[in-house]
């Protein structure tokens, strides 16, 4: 079963003479559990798809389902709370709490939904990422890498359907990099999430199960990717 349907998707900034199309005609389909990674040249549109995919922006036509759900069907507040409780987001920039530690960061969007942690999840999540012995730690105290780990368990911590990540190794060194993929395709197995990667690393891109390209805002699917 498909989890993400885009459906002939445009995006226009802008009119007139003016007008820059961002998306061009988009579609595509990611079944339940399949691991994506999205490649293209810097302004490509590819920035511009995760918003929409995540309903952080509106297209200017066209359609996205997540789960057989219309998602700009919806109105404004149900919107809000299906985002949350059904996408996780991973940011280039870590965007942690700094006044609260690892654990607390992580925990932190079930409490944002009034909804209590399970201890046995959370121990589970701290267990994957190697986060144990950091979990009283403050971000200021976690290495870059660490950083990112606590990211990625702040998406997982909702078990959400669908993780969308926004160059999630920008930050980091070949090495934090490549643990931080290996992370995410633990999590597209084991949890079987859906997961939607954008990054210029083609190298990383290879270990998706499929890569997608966007360029001038028309997307091409590459299928698996090999060097």
């Amino acid at each position: 079963m498909d989890l993400l349907e885009v459906n002939r998707i445009n995006k226009t900034y802008g009119t007139g003479e003016a007008a820059v199309n961002a998306l061009k005609n988009v579609n595509f389909r990611v079944p339940k559990g399949e691991f994506i990674a999205v490649v293209g040249e810097s302004g490509s549109g590819k920035s511009t798809l995760l918003n929409m995919i995540g309903a952080l922006d509106t297209p200017t036509s066209g359609k996205v389902f997540i789960d057989g759900k219309d998602i700009f069907s919806m109105k404004e507040e149900r919107l809000t709370v299906f985002r949350r409780r059904n996408i996780g987001f991973i940011f280039q920039a870590f965007n942690l709490i700094p006044e609260l530690n690892v654990e607390q960061n992580i925990m932190f969007p079930v409490l944002l939904d009034y909804k209590k942690p399970d201890p046995a999840y959370v121990e589970e999540i701290l267990t994957v990422l190697s986060l144990q012995d950091r979990r009283k730690h403050l971000p200021r105290q976690l290495s870059g890498g660490q950083q990112q780990r606590v990211a990625i368990g702040r998406a997982l911590i909702t078990r959400p359907t669908l993780i969308l990540a926004d160059e999630p190794t920008g930050n980091l060194d070949s090495q934090n990099s490549n643990d931080v993929i290996s992370l995410l395709k633990t999590a597209s197995k084991r949890y079987q999430q859906t997961i939607i990667m954008i990054t210029h690393n083609r190298n990383l891109a290879s270990r998706a199960d499929r890569v997608l390209q966007v360029s001038d805002g028309v997307l091409t699917d590459l299928g698996g990717f090999s060097e």
